[in-house]
């Protein structure tokens, strides 16, 4: 395998090492782009072919389990197969959901096309990180960590932003979107077709990832969880009820308002793990299960006063939180295992991302469908602010304790 910071030989008709590793890390933000991209047309969907916020957050949710469906089966799939081959091949899984989207002419069509979207992002993730990884140049080296730490959270930004100014004010607000985001992906296949392989497949066989937690880190992990729990529930929430939501708080139809509540949530939190890169992954994590808290508690205020604008500086709250407690949660959970098993704990570590990312959003739309939209966000808040609550309580505990790596 090529190593961080050493550069492939250029073959005849292949882009540069340098030139890849940019196509591939805009491939990275196209593919969560693509991700929040549905978020701000959820509203569209609901009132064309009548069906309820369950049904909503349930095309958002399997999205999030075909993506852990995806990883967990494929994540290693390039280290047989070479990097550029499932780069390729996840672009044209991609591909085919766009067309399921442009063509969809009812909920079950939106579903199937959710969950080739998430297949597709799952098969891509494990390869794109190592890509960027060895791609990244030798002056350089920490390149590529930021760009697989950033990357996702600002392709989310910009899908809910750019998806809502086109739903808004665009014709054919529920097919453009996709149509432009087909021709993206069609020309990232283009130049990933004329990219240097940065591995050499073993040509044999792959397993799908072994989820293994070490005994020895079972409370470690279990605390650390609690934080990643609470800071996947709200991008879950965000992504899926957040647009309908900001626009019942402001009585309006505009979808763009929509697509700039994700944008602030992930644009912040991109923000934030770029401010916070070099810190340590305590201060990260405690500061962000914080700023968590405080966002939290200013939804539920703007649920009590109604003013909308609370909502907006709470989103901003709650996306710096997110992104500084995925950071420090994500490293700290990272460093409990020993090089050899990481990968083993972090499959463990995306299993509870993108179930806390899936399972509350779909409770959450049942409430909804109970006792109305108002009530149901501050039941949902609140319960992940005891989550979060208690992750803070053992983060500090442990740091009183002297216990620096029950955190770290």
């Amino acid at each position: 395998m090529t190593g961080v910071g050493s550069r492939p030989a250029a073959r005849r008709g292949q882009i540069s090492g340098d030139t890849a590793f940019w196509l591939v890390g805009t491939m990275l933000v196209l593919m969560l782009l693509s991700a929040s991209a549905p978020s701000p047309m959820y509203g569209l969907y609901q009132q064309r072919w009548g069906f309820s916020d369950a049904v909503l957050t349930v095309v958002f949710a399997i999205y999030a389990l075909a993506v852990l469906a995806g990883l967990l089966a494929f994540g290693s799939l390039s280290d047989a197969i070479g990097r550029r081959r499932v780069l390729l091949i996840s672009l044209s899984v991609m591909m085919v959901s766009m067309v399921i989207f442009i063509t969809a002419q009812g909920v079950a069509a939106l579903l199937v096309a959710r969950a080739v979207q998430g297949l597709a992002v799952g098969l891509a993730t494990g390869a794109m990180g190592a890509a960027l990884i060895e791609l990244t140049p030798p002056g350089a080296p920490g390149r590529g960590t930021l760009v697989n730490a950033s990357g996702p959270t600002l392709g989310l930004a910009l899908g809910g932003i750019g998806a809502g100014v086109l739903v808004q004010y665009a014709p054919a607000p529920t097919v453009l979107v996709y149509v432009l985001m087909l021709a993206g992906f069609a020309v990232i296949f283009a130049g990933v077709w004329m990219m240097p392989e940065t591995v050499t497949g073993t040509g044999g066989g792959f397993r799908p990832h072994r989820v293994h937690i070490p005994k020895a880190v079972h409370s470690r992990f279990a605390l650390l969880s609690l934080g990643l729990i609470a800071i996947w529930a709200v991008g879950g929430f965000y992504l899926s009820l957040g647009p309908s939501l900001v626009m019942k708080l402001l009585e309006s139809g505009d979808r763009l308002l929509g697509g700039l509540v994700i944008a602030i949530l992930a644009g912040v939190a991109t923000i934030g793990q770029l401010v916070a890169h070099n810190w340590s992954e305590r201060r990260s994590l405690i500061l962000g299960l914080v700023l968590l808290l405080a966002g939290l508690g200013s939804i539920l205020l703007t649920l009590a006063v109604n003013w909308p604008v609370i909502f907006f500086l709470g989103t901003a709250v709650l996306g710096l939180g997110w992104g500084l407690a995925f950071l420090g949660v994500f490293r700290s959970m990272a460093a409990l295992a020993e090089p050899a098993h990481r990968g083993e704990l972090l499959a463990g570590v995306y299993v509870v991302a993108y179930l806390a990312m899936s399972v509350p959003s779909i409770s959450a739309g049942l409430i909804t469908d109970q006792v109305g939209l108002h009530q149901a966000t501050a039941i949902f808040v609140g319960v992940v602010a005891a989550v979060c609550a208690a992750a803070l309580a053992g983060s500090v505990r442990s740091v009183r304790a002297g216990g620096d790596s029950a955190v770290v």
